[in-house]
């Protein structure tokens, strides 16, 4: 974490460099697809602005896979490092660049009414079964290409509207599903661990489709 925070820095001071006199900055609210957003832009040259910011939210929703229901809690947690380029000398911009990529959803495994789990064919007894979590996991530094309207550091006014449309390449999912305090012999407890290594890789095929994170942001910042 430490070296990825390290290497916004640099970035930030390297697309910073040929503005050291400039004194303005703009500072967004945001909310949207990545959670509560913060972020900061500063003059790179003329019709380029460099761009950091934080986003950041936790919720949770029911989902399952042919056999299994779980509670999901998904927790967006990203760092951008990007360049606003302004084409049109006006707000459209066009927006790229890379993003430290923490989102992440952990999976619960809850029985059905009757108590019991259908893993790869076989039923069990929760109460032999114990807990039943896994984590959905994306690739750290994904890059990120977009479009958007709003200049935070444009002269006309200090207050500006901010939105953001593009798409994080976050690359595929990798899934992580096991059982922990089986209570039933050896035997049915080896059944059961390769059993639920076939419900992970139903799990894994579920969210296989989420290489492509949309990102869409609508804000309100000032520029000082």
């Amino acid at each position: 974490m430490k070296k990825i925070f390290h290497g916004f820095g640099v970035l930030a001071l390297v697309l910073a460099s040929g503005t050291a006199s400039a004194t303005d900055v703009g500072v967004t609210g945001d909310v949207g697809t990545t959670g509560v957003g913060l972020h900061f832009s500063v003059p790179v040259v003329q019709s380029v602005n460099a761009r950091l910011g934080v986003n950041y939210l936790d919720y949770s929703y029911t989902g399952n896979t042919h056999n299994v229901n779980y509670e999901f809690k998904m927790k967006l947690n990203t760092f951008d490092a990007l360049v606003d380029w302004f084409p049109f000398d006006n707000g459209f911009r066009v927006s790229g660049g890379l993003v430290y990529n923490d989102n992440q959803v952990t999976a619960t495994g809850k029985p059905n009414s009757n108590g019991t789990y259908t893993l790869n064919g076989n039923t069990y007894q929760a109460s032999s079964v114990g807990s039943l979590n896994g984590k959905v996991e994306f690739r750290k530094i994904a890059p990120y290409l977009g479009i958007g309207y709003g200049n935070a550091l444009a002269k006309e006014s200090a207050w500006h509207f901010s939105t953001d449309v593009g798409v994080l390449f976050q690359g595929s999912a990798s899934t992580s599903l096991a059982s922990s305090g089986c209570t039933t012999n050896a035997m049915a407890c080896s059944q059961l661990a390769t059993d639920v290594a076939a419900e992970n890789a139903q799990l894994s095929d579920k969210v296989h489709n989420f290489k492509a994170y949309p990102v869409v942001r609508v804000g309100i910042g000032y520029r000082f």
